[in-house]
């Protein structure tokens, strides 16, 4: 089988709200077990410890979430009246894959019109019971309300998924034939990308009176999985959510790969000692299946995710059947551990299996395996004398003799619908190493609301003081990158992640801080740009050298240009730019300074167009206009060179040096063979090679820095440029180019008014290092809501994904209430 790539988790278990904290219950030995919440029912009105007794549950326990009847509806664009009628699985469903494709750091908004496939397992109706106890309540809404399948119609609906989308319900094995199924479906080319969940909460009492009448309730409330005073099991309800691609295209995408599905099975234990009991022979099978299918030996499994119930019969079934399976060929040196997730949060039926994935995602990320509760003494019916199978009580390390991790999960479903998975640990792929490292870095984090954006900058000062080994540049990457961009937004220019981190504090406090400013979310609306090139004498020895030495679009821009001035200057631009020493002697020529300034400003153009700053028009006086027309298609780059080479021959500098300046120009566009001699000559000259320049209509608006006013066809005329030679360098005092933004290339002195301008933003400029300036700017863009094309701003830098803090949903109650009129409801 192609192996699968797990490259986003996300969840809500008993005692844990993400899987960071969910990790921290197993390897802490937590015990999430509770009593009944009084939200759900009132336990003393249905406890009686005596099985059978009608209307009664023998447990008083369970493995419940906080907060189930909280949501944000307005984030995922509901109606809050709507959400009232919403079954909350279908709404944690919502929350939690978001959650997951945020923790693989991928954008929801550009999996529009993918083929990414949904497949989520799901059991129980309790919601619905409480709905029907009024049936005037039942409406139009109820079915995409509550009926499974809208659970994953949703979530596709939502993000405009094309892929498969479906409700999965084989019962407690629900989540795993899930996952089958969605890898299936990626392996075929059906899906691209597939969110695979499961989701289960209890909320009304009667599948727990069903369970106590069944015999199958531990009046204890734990699952004491293989001990011998195991006497069935505990309820618990959450939700998970993994984001699944083909392994050669996450290691294609650079994602951040958890761990590799190599393969998996499905079963059914078909006529056996009845519908509900275990099979062993069928578990034997599909475990031997899954083996095959990825294409691993028994032995070759360190570890095993067991269903484990917590039930006399269920556990010594299933412990059995694995001895069988993971003995064959399997020396005494070869050491397997098994445990259950279920001792820890109790049994979550529908997505009990998605609880038993995570955990040993997590497992394998931390090279540890942690303990199994509620183990004295072995199940006397369980026999792993003889063997190195072992149940672990105390979290230990993952130790393996050869690589890589391999682990085995179990689910097997009360119908009889068995699944086994076969997981591996993450590849160790090559970490691409560049010297080209930016000295400064940028962090934005968005949000739809103020308070929400607060608390996302809280969570990530939180994540900084935990994980101080992380690099700045991957929290901003990640950050970056694989977030979506809200409307109420912060941005921070920071050289540290100590430094960051007092930002992000200060921020909160609202307190002022340097480097970090924020937007109250305006309305949005398309942004104007116009980008505003500067004339003669605004270049500077060493004029973005940094950006030259740090950021390869801008240095092989300049590169590309020092290429085709080469038969035209005597000194490289490059040397004469970025020279060993701080002389500036070539760069004080015009016979260098205007070529070396249309080269920068071009290169900065290119630079600020590779991020997704596209200017809707385009202006610069001097040197600059020439630079603008290039940016706008008049004329190519080499024709543009051409012209400013020649250009600096008639600016005020001898006759014997424009003469050598011109002839090289002449000699590159095939014009004139002789020199001219005096300044009519040269003039003549330059208007020869303008007419040898191929023009064409400009693709982007340029505003006349003479006149204010847009130009067109005149542009691409050698009329135009020969004109423009004998006009002084200025700006027009006014301006129709109607931009709310001027991007500055370089700083420039005097600029055209609009009534519209709203921000000035300074390219380069000597007071500042070039990185500096560029992020201030740009952070100032990002905060007017301009859209940044964040994968090309990192494109040349070999960072990586981060597991990063997710977003603050801002939840309110939406229940169902007694007071509710049927009336209102409907609308």
């Amino acid at each position: 089988m192609e192996p699968i790539a797990i490259i986003g988790i996300g969840c809500r278990f008993p005692g844990a709200e993400n899987p960071e904290s969910f990790w921290d219950l197993l390897r802490s030995g937590g015990d999430a077990i509770t009593e009944v919440p009084s939200d759900r029912w009132d336990i003393d009105t249905f406890y009686d410890p005596n099985p059978g007794i009608p209307g009664k549950m023998s447990t008083r326990w369970g493995g419940f979430l906080n907060q189930v009847d909280q949501f944000d509806p307005g984030f995922f664009g509901i109606l809050p009246r709507r959400a009232k009628l919403i079954d909350p699985q279908h709404r944690l469903v919502l929350e939690v894959a978001w959650e997951a494709l945020e923790d693989a750091g991928v954008v929801p908004a550009k999996l529009a019109g993918s083929k990414t496939g949904v497949f989520i397992a799901i059991s129980h109706n309790d919601y619905d019971r409480i709905i029907c106890k009024d049936i005037s309540r039942v409406n139009a809404h109820h079915g995409p309300s509550t009926y499974h399948c809208i659970a994953a119609n949703r979530l596709s609906h939502l993000l405009d998924l094309r892929g498969p989308s479906m409700a999965v319900d084989t019962a407690c094995s629900s989540s795993l034939v899930a996952v089958h199924l969605a890898c299936q479906s990626l392996r075929t080319g059906e899906s691209q990308m597939a969110l695979v969940g499961g989701v289960s909460l209890i909320l009304s009492p009667e599948e727990t009176i069903a369970s106590s009448h069944a015999r199958v309730m531990a009046p204890d409330g734990r699952c004491k999985t293989f001990d011998a005073s195991t006497n069935g099991y505990v309820r618990g309800e959450g939700c998970g959510v993994v984001v699944l691609k083909r392994l050669a295209d996450a290691v294609r995408d650079k994602d951040n790969i958890l761990a590799v599905i190599k393969g998996s099975a499905v079963n059914q234990n078909g006529l056996g000692n009845g519908l509900t009991a275990f099979n062993g022979p069928a578990q034997q099978a599909v475990i031997f299946q899954a083996l095959e299918n990825a294409e691993v030996a028994p032995a070759e499994i360190s570890y095993v995710e067991v269903h484990g119930t917590g039930t006399p019969l269920g556990d010594p079934i299933e412990a059995n059947a694995l001895k069988t399976v993971l003995m064959r060929d399997r020396s005494l040196n070869q050491p397997c551990w098994i445990g259950s997730v279920k001792t820890n949060i109790g049994y979550l039926e529908s997505a009990c299996a998605m609880a038993s994935l995570i955990k040993v995602v997590l497992s394998l990320k931390h090279q540890e395996i942690p303990a199994h509760l509620h183990l004295e003494n072995l199940n006397p019916r369980i026999s792993l004398a003889g063997t190195p199978i072992s149940i672990p009580t105390e979290c230990q390390p993952w130790s393996v003799d050869t690589a890589p991790r391999r682990a085995g999960i179990s689910a097997f479903g009360f119908g009889g619908t068995n699944s086994h998975l076969i997981l591996e640990e993450a590849p160790v792929l090559p970490t691409a190493v560049s010297d080209s490292k930016r000295p400064v870095h940028l962090l934005t984090l968005s949000a739809k609301s103020e308070k929400a954006l607060r608390e996302l900058a809280t969570r990530y000062e939180t994540y900084l003081q935990s994980h101080t080994e992380v690099a700045l540049e991957d929290v901003c990457f990640t950050a970056n990158v694989g977030r979506s961009h809200f409307p109420y937004r912060l941005a921070v220019v920071t050289q540290s992640t100590t430094q960051l981190r007092e930002q992000l504090s200060a921020f909160v406090a609202g307190r002022e801080t340097v480097g970090l400013a924020s937007s109250q979310g305006q309305t949005p609306k398309s942004r104007k740009i116009a980008f505003l090139f500067n004339g003669q004498d605004s270049q500077y020895v060493n004029m973005g050298r940094q950006l030259y030495e740090t950021q390869p679009v801008f240095r092989q821009t300049l590169d590309r240009c020092d290429e085709i001035l080469r038969p035209y200057l005597e000194k490289s631009l490059l040397e004469v730019l970025y020279p060993v020493s701080d002389k500036t002697l070539h760069l004080t020529k015009n016979t260098y300074n205007q070529p070396a300034l249309f080269a920068l400003e071009y290169a900065l153009a290119k630079l600020w167009q590779s991020w997704g700053i596209k200017p809707s028009s385009v202006t610069g006086y001097g040197v600059g206009e020439y630079v603008a027309a290039c940016v706008a298609g008049v004329f190519s780059l080499e024709d543009g060179l051409k012209l400013i080479t020649a250009r600096a021959g008639l600016m005020h500098i001898p006759l014997a040096q424009v003469a050598a300046t011109i002839q090289s120009a002449v000699n590159g566009c095939n014009a004139l063979a002789t020199l001219p001699t005096t300044v009519k000559e040269t003039r003549y000259t330059f208007k020869q090679i303008a007419q040898a320049v191929t023009y064409s209509t400009p693709n982007i608006d340029i505003v006349s820095s003479f006149t204010g006013k847009l130009v067109t066809d005149e542009i691409a005329t050698p009329d135009y440029w020969f004109n423009h030679l004998q006009q002084s360098e200025r700006f027009a005092s006014g301006s129709e180019q109607g931009s709310d933004i001027y991007l500055e290339i370089e700083e420039v002195a005097q600029y055209g008014s609009s009534d519209n301008l709203e921000l000035q933003l300074p390219g380069l400029c000597q007071a500042q290092s070039d990185w500096q300036q560029i992020l201030e700017s740009l952070r100032e863009l990002y905060l007017l809501g301009a859209s940044v094309d964040w994968s090309n701003f990192d494109r040349d830098y070999p960072y990586r994904r981060l597991q990063l803090p997710t977003y603050p949903f801002q939840r309110q109650r939406y229940w169902i209430e007694e007071t509710d009129s049927p009336t209102e409801l409907s609308r």
